[in-house]
Formats: structure tokens, C-alpha cells, sequence
């Protein structure tokens, strides 16, 4: 499971930075295309980085980092959508993807 979530973190994370590049050229747009970007990757790599924890500590203390990235990535799209630059069609499946997220890192968390 857990390499196949390190893949689904990494698609998502890609996935994000092709929407972000979509995006039209407006500060606004720019902001909210830059943090995006970063949240969605470094959920990726937090997760990537729990996989080589040096104790049950620093595994849970890092996927409580990329739940975090994770749920910033949620606000993103939201943000994002708030300011109808793209299409809802070009939300809805990266909103869904990044709740299920979202609920998957929360429990791993949850179970240490």
C-alpha cells in the first residue's frame, strides 16, 4: 500500500502542476498556482520521506506533515475555484482526489 500511495501522492502532485500551468496568467492566479504546486508536491515527498522514518515517531510526525500539505492542497482548489479561471470539469476529479487523500493520510496518521 504504501508505495502504491508514494505513486498516487506523485501523480496527484503532477497532476496539480499541469492544472497550475492551465491556468491564465493573473497575480491571482499565479499565487494560487504556485502554492498549489508546492503544497500537492511536498505532500508527496513527506509521505515519500515517512517510508524512511528513523523511528515510529518520525514516521507519524511526517505523514501528519503531508496530511497537512495535503489539506493545504484542499484550500488550493478551492481558492482556485473562487476565482473561476477554469472550469469545474477541470476541478472536480482533482478536488475528489485530493479529499480521498486527505481522509487516507489522516488515517495512516491515526494508526501510527
Amino acid at each position: 500500500m504504501h508505495n502504491e500511495l508514494c505513486q498516487r501522492l506523485l501523480s496527484f502532485s503532477l497532476r496539480i502542476a499541469k492544472m497550475a500551468d492551465a491556468m491564465p496568467v493573473t497575480t491571482a492566479s499565479r499565487n494560487g498556482a504556485g502554492q498549489i504546486i508546492r503544497s500537492s508536491s511536498s505532500a508527496a515527498a513527506n509521505y515519500r520521506a515517512s517510508q524512511r522514518g528513523r523511528s515510529r515517531k518520525d514516521f507519524t510526525n511526517k505523514v501528519g506533515i503531508a496530511l497537512e500539505e495535503a489539506d493545504e492542497t484542499e484550500f488550493w482548489l478551492e481558492y482556485i475555484e473562487g476565482l473561476e479561471v477554469l472550469s469545474p470539469r477541470q476541478l472536480d476529479g482533482l478536488k475528489i482526489e485530493a479529499n480521498e487523500l486527505v481522509r487516507i493520510l489522516a488515517s495512516i496518521r491515526k494508526t501510527g
